[in-house]
């Protein structure tokens, strides 16, 4: 539950609910839950962008599954591992880990979260500055997201490769992709993943001297949100709401990065 509230645009609530089944865990003193209940709150915390409570918890998550041996949720929380040492600066030592971990996952045999890994090792290769490999990973991503039919993180997948082709220079493709998030979030009902693909696509339309039509892309999918007013996305899209009402629109750059996030 407190995934898909995330995606539904209800990241308090979200929170709320991972923490409550992380404490009747506990409670239970069941480990198999526990491990569980860790992973998903793992997540949820990479997905916010909470790079210091994923640390916590990442490394709660690989003591606990080392402990009772469960391999596949060890190998879950070491992929969080890298992701928090790539958002620490430490890029090589965390893309290394980020990889071995995910070639590991894969190893075992699951299928699921798989395309939302391949997105971190993605965006961590981007912060590397290898674009070239980013935009492989995702496309190789979008096509296993769509043979298991995984598409939770569909939109933002579509949107990161936008991203990709506007710092290659390609603004119409990075538009075209950005318009497919929007729509694909918009179809699911994925107010957060459509915040943050209406973010990316205002901000490079502002670029683009079209301030007007940035903000009433902007604006309606900002003004349905009734909580989170306190996270990264609800703040970088009223930032960007800020910047395109004044009379004379600067160039802007999304304050919604998603690096988890993503």
């Amino acid at each position: 539950m407190a995934i898909a509230l995330f995606c539904l645009g209800f990241p308090d609530q979200a929170l709320v609910q991972s923490n409550a089944a992380v404490a009747e865990a506990r409670r239970l003193a069941h480990p198999p839950t526990l491990t569980v209940t860790l992973s998903t709150d793992s997540r949820l915390l990479c997905l916010a962008g909470d790079n210091a409570g994923l640390e916590q918890r990442a490394s709660e998550l690989v003591d606990v599954a080392t402990e009772q041996g469960f391999p596949l949720y060890r190998i879950l929380g070491t992929i969080y591992r890298g992701w928090v040492k790539v958002s620490a600066g430490d890029v090589s030592a965390g893309l290394s880990l980020l990889r071995n971990s995910s070639n590991a996952y894969s190893a075992t045999g699951a299928k699921t979260r798989i395309p939302y890994h391949i997105a971190l090792l993605a965006k961590a290769c981007e912060i590397a500055g290898q674009v070239e490999d980013a935009l492989f990973l995702l496309d190789d991503a979008l096509k296993i997201a769509e043979t298991i039919s995984e598409r939770w993180f569909a939109s933002e997948l579509y949107r990161h490769k936008g991203q990709l082709l506007l710092r290659q220079g390609n603004s119409e493709a990075a538009e075209q992709l950005y318009r497919q998030a929007l729509a694909m979030a918009s179809n699911q009902e994925a107010k957060l993943w459509e915040l943050r693909a209406a973010a990316s696509l205002a901000s490079l339309l502002s670029d683009q001297g079209r301030h007007s039509e940035a903000h009433n892309v902007l604006a309606p999918v900002y003004g349905w949100f009734v909580e989170g007013f306190d996270t990264r996305d609800l703040k970088g899209a009223k930032t960007l709401l800020d910047q395109l009402r004044l009379p004379t629109a600067q160039p802007l750059r999304s304050a919604i990065s998603g690096d988890a996030g993503l």
